[in-house]
């Protein structure tokens, strides 16, 4: 194998900071807000309207970010999207009511869609899908570490007013780095098997425009919803519709996300040894089997362990159709397409999981039907998008074996 050069490992350095610093503010907001809310005078929960909010900002800003991409350029972009969320942490710092905090919203909206596009976009036209899963996981790791740290704040009496401004401080040190590191997003060449996948296949590529081109985003949207959704309500099916302890409650949401991360890792180490169009089926045949083994847990244990194949069947699917992209549509389509994918993976976030509550309210018992139901047309959404698509995918993993393509 050989060794990346000099300017695209220094790059994956920062890009591997910037994973981690988009997972902070995620995390430590729920951790902050029992205290926070006291502090501006603001009831409980308006935590869900905001949350809710700067969700659907960021799909709008996901959206609309491919074409900016496209003008100016990755680097720039991400740089200033990071600026933006570290200046939406120190603007929730200072916050002194309900204005101040909407403000923070805006701008973390705003640049959390973009910096991700962005991200994603990059990654997938110059690294290998073993690096889209690593950091993908560093982004759990990022949400991890948000709440210690606010959590710290508040047991060691700084408030959460000094970890936001600690958090605020960090983005934009990662935002000063990301711009003077300018250079190294145009000197880092695009991932050969990227460049020349239309010399792979017989055919004209798939556009932006085909009925692929949005059945992929709405995978996207529907697996965001899918795993937002047993993170929100796993807990509350165990505690309130089975009798769960609450702590038992809290280790199987825990291993939930925790497979979700460590999936990641281990996609990661194997992603260059296996063919996406069959890793992709097998994780979310994975994941329907643990819907439907949480669905019908006879015992916490059981919920554990199901939804701990959940999270491990979702881990892949994110990063690897993110990644996927170049290979399925024409490159030069890329930064669109990531775009649309984000946009719509903020968007599923956002609404369903809000609108699940409603059902939660008087039919608790059937969200995780709701859960298996939503994987099974995830991975009939996923066959419909390999059948599009999968031929010209295979057909250029085919040409990288047998030395079609010129070195």
């Amino acid at each position: 194998m050989t060794r990346p050069p000099a300017p695209a490992t220094a790059l994956l350095g920062l890009i591997t900071l910037a994973f981690i610093s988009l997972g902070l503010p995620d995390g430590s907001f729920g951790v902050a807000w029992p205290r926070m809310h006291l502090d501006l005078g603001l009831p409980l929960g308006v935590a869900g309207v905001l949350t809710t909010s700067v969700t659907l900002l960021a799909g709008v800003s996901g959206f609309l970010s491919g074409r900016i991409l496209a003008r100016c350029g990755t680097g720039p972009v991400v740089a200033g999207s990071c600026f933006l969320t570290g200046a939406a942490l120190l603007v929730a710092a200072g916050a002194q009511g309900a204005v101040g905090l909407a403000a923070a919203g805006v701008c973390l909206g705003c640049g959390a869609g973009a910096v991700d596009a962005g991200l994603n976009g990059y990654v997938a036209r110059h690294y290998t899908v073993r690096h889209m899963n690593w950091l993908h996981a560093c982004w759990g790791m990022g949400a991890a570490a948000g709440p210690l740290a606010v959590g710290w704040a508040l047991a060691a009496g700084h408030g959460w007013r000094l970890a936001y401004v600690v958090l605020g401080g960090l983005q934009l040190s990662l935002a000063v780095a990301l711009w003077l590191a300018r250079p190294l997003w145009i000197a880092v060449p695009a991932h050969d098997p990227a460049a020349r996948r239309r010399h792979a296949v017989n055919g004209p590529p798939l556009d932006v425009r085909s009925s692929a081109g949005w059945i992929s985003p709405a995978l996207l949207f529907l697996y965001a919803a899918l795993e937002l959704s047993a993170g929100v309500w796993a807990a509350s099916v165990l505690v309130v519709g089975r009798g769960a302890t609450p702590g038992d409650a809290a280790f199987a949401t825990a291993a939930y996300y925790g497979a979700i991360t460590g999936g990641r890792l281990l996609a990661g180490w194997l992603g260059g040894e296996r063919d996406p169009g069959q890793v992709l089926p097998a994780a979310v045949l994975l994941a329907l089997a643990g819907a439907v083994a949480f669905a019908l847990a006879p015992a916490p244990w059981v919920a554990t362990a199901g939804l701990l194949a959940l999270g491990l069947g979702f881990a892949p699917l994110y990063p690897t159709l993110m990644h996927e992209i170049p290979a399925r549509f024409r490159p030069e389509d890329t930064p669109v397409l990531v775009a649309r994918q984000t946009g719509a993976a903020y968007l599923g976030a956002a609404g369903v999981p809000a609108a699940a509550g409603l059902l939660a309210g008087q039919h608790l018992s059937l969200i995780p039907w709701l859960l298996a139901g939503g994987v099974l047309a995830l991975l009939a959404g996923l066959r419909f998008l390999e059948a599009r698509t999968g031929a010209r995918r295979a057909a250029l993993a085919s040409a990288v074996v047998t030395g079609r393509l010129e070195k």
